[in-house]
């Protein structure tokens, strides 16, 4: 909770600065809120900048077949619905920056498997993977520092989500969240 609330108060500026740009350049609200599955597949309300353009979520549907990531998680490069600064956003995690507030209000961590769409959770939660569910998501974790989107396959993200969970540590936290930093401001990974 301290290191969230610091990191909140230490990005506030940024925060208010990227409101500003997302407001000028496209229409519709400047947060996204998304019901994401959180410790125990327990559903909460997951905080975002909107990177894309107001309404892309009901267009997910007609871009199935165009995702590029095996296993129940959606990606795909060139995604028409973001939008130029959302673009931006995401290729250096700036649209995370709002679950700070997620993790003040004990929904998330800041280490920890990313929490994934309820329909996502709802795959996992009966397989053999369901053990991911069992600690509190987080802003980053080590598929981030691992290659972030360029692993193509969901269940590389879930060997390392399992691996994470199986050597937790507080150094391992503290190296998972300096080793962010570079990969974040490079945009390491990022589609």
């Amino acid at each position: 909770y301290l290191g969230g609330a610091l990191l909140l108060l230490a990005t506030l500026p940024l925060m208010a600065l990227i409101a500003g740009l997302i407001k000028l350049t496209s229409r519709g609200p400047v947060m996204f809120r998304q019901q994401r599955g959180g410790r125990n597949g327990r559903a909460f309300a997951m905080l975002k900048f909107r990177t894309m353009r107001d309404g892309a979520e009901s267009e997910q549907a007609q871009l199935a077949e165009r995702n590029e990531l095996k296993g129940p998680a959606f990606k795909m490069s060139n995604d028409p619905r973001v939008t130029p600064i959302g673009r931006f956003l995401r290729r250096h995690s700036l649209d995370e920056l709002p679950q700070l507030w997620n993790v003040l209000r004990g929904e998330m961590s800041l280490v920890g498997p990313r929490p994934l769409p309820l329909a996502e959770v709802e795959a996992i939660a009966r397989g053999p993977d369901r053990r991911r569910l069992s600690v509190k998501p987080g802003l980053t974790g080590l598929w981030q520092i691992s290659g972030r989107t360029d692993l193509a396959d969901f269940a590389d993200w879930v060997r390392l989500d399992l691996a994470y969970i199986d050597q937790w540590s507080l150094w391992l936290d503290l190296k998972i969240l300096l080793a962010t930093v570079p990969v974040a401001l490079l945009g390491r990974g990022s589609k």
